[in-house]
């Protein structure tokens, strides 16, 4: 003899594990939605391993500004055959962006053994700020354009 359950026992049951189903799915998959989440990177994008001169252009960069950073902790990326790369600030040659503990600077393609485009990101890096300002930038480091050209002389 087969026991079979109540009908109104078993809607009632399958109703309360639908309520529960539901809350597990908004409680924890739903909590991405409001988790902080990585800045886009520029369209075409990839990683890049840092070239050999930009540990020696670092420690120049640390001697120049008086600071001290991790190198380690800036992951690389270019976006390649590129003279810019698109951002919502505009077109851009590089960009430094801090994504929790981790630095992140992307380069155009063509700069990628631009000693002062590479130096200039790397500047922000140790600053851990965005903005140019002068004393570091032009006086201290000469890493603006117009700054790098007149000093070419004193690297």
């Amino acid at each position: 003899m087969q026991n079979l359950s109540h009908p109104r026992h078993n809607r009632s049951t399958l109703a309360k594990r639908l309520r529960q189903l539901s809350f597990a799915v908004v409680a924890f998959g739903g909590c991405s939605a409001f988790s902080p989440s990585e800045p886009e990177l520029p369209a075409g994008a990839v990683p890049l391993g840092a070239q050999p001169s930009y540990t020696a252009w670092f420690e120049r960069t640390e001697a120049c500004s008086g600071l001290a950073g991790q190198f380690k902790q800036i992951q690389w990326f270019v976006v390649p055959d590129a003279e810019t790369f698109q951002t919502s600030a505009g077109p851009k040659v590089g960009m430094w962006e801090k994504v929790g503990n981790v630095a992140r600077i992307i380069i155009a393609g063509k700069y990628v053994g631009h000693e002062m485009v590479i130096r200039h990101e790397m500047l922000h890096h140790l600053l851990d700020r965005e903005g140019h300002p002068p004393e570091y930038f032009v006086t201290r480091c000469r890493l603006t354009w117009e700054s790098w050209s007149s000093g070419v002389a004193d690297r």
